[in-house]
């Protein structure tokens, strides 16, 4: 069979157009190379390959000037995002059997849209914690070295998209979980704008925190992703109508950026030295590019306390009702966290609000001055995959489960729209990612920055990889 696995989702999509393939060949492609390569790293542990091939058979047609038609191309939706008819475990024993009748509003537009949904990618329960585990699938682990870690909680979907199982792969972000595995892995994690994706129905769809985003190999295919993914739907309150000027297009016209702000740990991270020596040999593709850096100047202090406040106030609102009936069957990290949610105070979570609310208007008046920046997506390379969570990091303790992620849930309160992309390897041979954040709801920016970073990194073509087994 032809090494479809090796092209971009981008050129995918365009031979599909032509019809020099079908999207059946690819769907069989993409079988294979499941079979193949996902019995060593167990990404994608629910298949819907039938369902696939008959909605294959009977697909939309594109309408005229829809820049975000797939045209059939095989994708996977991550275990926390229904699709009717699929088991959808949430990662959970408590659903283990769960079926929805009834897909996600953005799982039915993407299909609309000419997806073929091939898969549901691994999560950890809730997708609580970026090391992806949980009690129903087991451990999924990182293609650079089955060892380790991939990350998450877009583990799975990251892992798939890196071995070249499907060509892009759906998943969400909170403190990290896109940016994350996209580090960890060689790909590229975007965390749009909150309601830049439309989904649901959701029982808490007012919250800003978590959102739905694409992983893929390149910042091309991450522009034809997010084609594929926006528009308003009523159903989701705080939804944003897709740009006038498709992402494909706005990136073709893109720009270096001219000043980037840097800063390797936000005042607030011890950083992995392996880490720090390669952020700073990456600090040259800005000099390639012509891009003046200058230090960061903003704290971050209270980042991580108000992020604890507010997530946790989420994950009781969330998951509170679970708790009362089911905790023997959660994992202790979402019990600990559901009832530090419980025991809030409303002065407490107005008090973080407010601190949320001063963090943002300082750090967007950054780029009165910068156009981004710029920080290590994640303080340490990939860790041991049978790690629960990281607990120490150059001698300092974490306080938490989450506490290692501060760099990206740091970001994440600022609304702004963040991208991890490849910038090399540790001397290990496993990757680092760089985090790059433009303005308030300026995806299309910063995807053109990202992508002239990309370019001058030339990373680009290292994926997809065949598992490294160790284990």
């Amino acid at each position: 069979m032809t090494d479809y696995h090796r092209w971009t989702a981008t050129e995918a999509v365009s031979r599909l157009r032509t019809g020099d393939v079908t999207p059946l060949q690819l769907i069989d492609a993409a079988a294979e190379r499941i079979a193949a390569v996902d019995p060593f790293v167990n990404a994608l542990p629910t298949l819907c390959l039938d369902r696939a091939r008959d909605r294959a058979r009977d697909l939309p047609r594109p309408v005229s000037g829809d820049a975000g038609h797939l045209h059939g191309l095989p994708i996977a939706i991550k275990d926390l995002t229904p699709v009717a008819g699929v088991r959808t475990t949430f990662g959970s024993s408590i659903f283990a059997d769960h079926v929805p009748g009834a897909s996600d509003l953005m799982v039915d537009r993407l299909e609309q849209r000419g997806a073929s949904v091939v898969a549901k990618s691994n999560t950890p329960e809730f997708g609580a914690g970026a090391q992806t585990f949980n009690d129903v699938f087991g451990v999924t682990r990182n293609p650079w070295n089955t060892e380790l870690t991939p990350g998450g909680s877009s583990g799975g979907a990251a892992v798939a998209v890196a071995t070249g199982q499907v060509w892009l792969a759906h998943g969400s972000d909170l403190g990290g979980s896109l940016r994350v595995p996209a580090s960890f892995t060689g790909c590229v994690g975007l965390r749009p704008s909150p309601g830049r994706v439309a989904h649901g129905p959701s029982k808490l769809p007012f919250m800003p925190h978590s959102v739905e985003g694409p992983i893929a190999r390149t910042v091309g295919d991450i522009a034809l992703f997010m084609d594929a993914l926006c528009g308003m739907h009523d159903l989701d309150p705080i939804s944003l109508p897709a740009p006038v000027t498709s992402f494909q297009d706005a990136l073709a016209r893109g720009r270096p950026p001219r000043k980037v702000a840097f800063s390797m740990d936000l005042g607030i991270s011890p950083v992995h030295p392996d880490v720090r020596a390669g952020t700073e040999a990456a600090l040259r593709f800005f000099a390639d590019m012509g891009t003046e850096v200058v230090p960061l100047d903003m704290e971050f202090g209270d980042a991580e306390p108000i992020f604890q406040v507010l997530r946790a106030a989420q994950f009781a609102a969330a998951h509170g009702e679970t708790l009362a009936l089911h905790r023997e069957k959660l994992k202790p990290e979402i019990v600990w966290n559901i009832e530090k949610g419980m025991a809030l105070t409303a002065d407490e979570i107005g008090r973080a609000e407010r601190a949320r609310a001063d963090l943002y208007h300082r750090f967007v008046r950054l780029f009165d001055d910068v156009d981004l920046v710029v920080t290590p997506t994640v303080n340490t390379p990939p860790f041991h995959a049978d790690t629960r969570y990281l607990e120490e990091l150059d001698g300092q303790p974490f306080e938490s489960y989450i506490s290692w992620l501060v760099m990206t849930f740091a970001l994440t309160l600022t609304t702004c729209p963040a991208i991890s992309v490849p910038r090399g390897l540790t001397p290990d041979g496993l990757p680092l990612g760089l985090q790059l954040v433009s303005r308030p709801r300026d995806d299309a920016s910063l995807l053109g920055m990202a992508r002239h970073f990309e370019n001058a990194a030339g990373l680009r073509d290292r994926l997809p990889v065949d598992p490294v087994v160790r284990h």
